[in-house]
């Protein structure tokens, strides 16, 4: 089992340094009838079940999977061909990337028939995931240190969410129910910038790192959690101007808000204080992968 270990530090001093960082699924297309994958380089088709080789895929070529009698069917020159296997994987070679939904991705692909429909799961480097969380979320553009608030709070998120869609596979969607991911097809030399820049840092509170959650404004002021879901949350701030400007209320309201952490970043707030002023009593922190 995997437990993950926070080495806490003040926020003025060097962070501890970290073993590399772990894998997360996100869930890319559920209860597919088909499905279009592919490679940028030839790589093979892996029987999950058994790690034994399927067949090869072609590089920049796609290639159709269904569901068929519980398994799979991949169509090859034209023709259907039987998978005997309910769960595979599309791994590419070296510094390659998979596709599916007209898009690039980083890591690999599980394809999974469940009550026969497909579902796609993109296993990813959690600091990949994060590149193509933040130009998904806020526009690439935006002021820099506006980008690594968003970095740190959506990986601050994945990690407090880690195992939510469970039920279902894997660990997040990659729609705004969880984080926008659009993969490697959305990253951006700013964007990458600013995911580097924060590498592994994530919030915490009480030692547990927190949800830190997040809109598109929040009309002027800050929102409570419990007016939005019932509940306090202890580390959010509530009531506080949003620094959103004239942007209406978009999303729920709670906790930071991007077009606030953007005007903030433009009046020379960095990204931990743009962070300590919509979060309260929260401590910055380096999150490292321990097995045992």
């Amino acid at each position: 089992m995997k437990k993950f270990v926070l080495f806490l530090t003040i926020f003025f001093l060097a962070l501890i340094n970290a073993s590399p960082c772990y894998a997360i699924k996100i869930g890319i297309i559920t209860n597919s009838s088909q499905i279009g994958v592919g490679s940028s380089k030839e790589t093979s088709l892996i029987d999950a079940n058994t790690n034994k080789t399927i067949c090869k895929i072609d590089a920049m070529k796609g290639y159709e999977i269904i569901p068929y009698k519980n398994k799979m069917a991949i169509r090859l020159n034209g023709k259907f061909y039987e998978i005997k296997s309910d769960n595979i994987v599309l791994k590419p070679a070296k510094d390659g990337f998979v596709n599916a939904k007209r898009k690039w991705y980083r890591g690999f692909l599980m394809i999974q028939n469940r009550n026969n429909k497909l579902t796609v799961i993109n296993n990813v480097d959690l600091e990949d995931y994060i590149r193509g969380v933040v130009p998904a979320e806020m526009p690439s553009g935006w002021e820099l240190e506006a980008l690594k608030a968003q970095a740190i709070a959506a990986r601050s998120y994945a990690l407090a969410n880690l195992g939510k869609r469970a039920s279902l596979g894997f660990d997040l969607k990659d729609t705004p129910e969880d984080q926008a991911y659009g993969g490697a097809s959305a990253e951006t030399g700013r964007t990458n910038t600013a995911v580097e820049q924060t590498e592994k840092i994530v919030l915490t509170y009480n030692y547990k790192v927190v949800s830190a959650y997040y809109s598109a404004s929040a009309g002027g002021q800050t929102i409570s959690a419990k007016d939005v879901w019932g509940a306090d949350v202890p580390y959010i701030r509530s009531a506080v101007p949003s620094y959103d400007g004239n942007v209406k209320k978009n999303g729920h309201g709670v906790g930071m808000s991007q077009h606030g952490a953007n005007n903030l970043a433009k009046d020379g707030y960095n990204a931990y204080q743009i962070l300590q002023y919509f979060y309260k009593n929260v401590k910055f922190a380096k999150a490292t992968e321990h097995k045992g």
